[in-house]
């Protein structure tokens, strides 16, 4: 004979289950330490920075 299980603790269980892999998913989507986030940040800052200063004025580049 099979095993005789409570229904209701095993949709339980089954929610449980479903919610810690919908977490893992999110977590690995998502999850970035506030140090890598502060490291992209300022990356991002500085290529604008840098892109800044290569830019020409519009009355240097007329020569004529």
């Amino acid at each position: 004979m099979s095993e005789i299980i409570n229904l209701r603790q095993a949709k339980k269980r089954r929610a449980r289950a479903e919610k810690e892999a919908q977490a893992a998913a999110n977590r690995t989507k998502f999850g970035r330490t506030k140090g890598a986030r502060k490291k992209t940040e300022a990356e991002q800052k500085k290529a604008e920075r840098a892109l800044a200063g290569k830019k020409l004025d519009a009355k240097k580049t007329d020569l004529y």
